[in-house]
């Protein structure tokens, strides 16, 4: 089963703790799935948020799909996510208990159907950002002192 990332939200990892992931189908119409396929989409922005008893991404962009008509294309509108009664009462308690958020990491198509990973995340502070930061470059370093030696 080959799975492959159309769209990524790379902004994501920079600021929150990824904790868990879990994959869910989102519900789209026709023309935002033509949109998605063709690259037209961004995650910049986005979050999910429970709404009653159903999850749904928020803030997800999905440009409009040039050969439909104008008035049946809202690009921001919220974005039902398919999951088990069980999967959304876990995310439930989690996010309400711990504080956590519900972000999307990437949309990819599995077997035709669209599909969204999501992360339970925890949001990073600005000196934990400078500290992996700080991580990385020494990183950097030591591996160009490995390779001149």
């Amino acid at each position: 089963m080959k799975k492959k990332a159309n769209i990524t939200n790379r902004a994501a990892r920079r600021d929150y703790f990824i904790l868990e992931t879990i994959e869910a189908g989102i519900e789209l119409k026709g023309s935002e799935v033509k949109s998605i396929r063709a690259g037209k989409a961004s995650l910049a922005e986005s979050f999910a948020k429970f709404d009653g008893r159903e999850i749904f991404l928020y803030h997800m962009h999905v440009s409009p799909y040039e050969y439909t008509p104008k008035e049946d294309q809202d690009p921001l509108r919220p974005k039902r996510l398919l999951l088990h009664r069980r999967e959304i009462d876990y995310l439930i308690a989690q996010i309400s208990q711990k504080r956590l958020a519900l972000i999307p990491l990437s949309i990819y198509f599995k077997k035709s159907l669209a599909k969204v990973e999501l992360a339970l995340a925890k949001g990073k502070r600005q000196y934990d950002k400078r500290e992996a930061i700080r991580r990385k470059e020494d990183q950097r370093t030591i591996e160009r002192a490995k390779r001149y030696h």
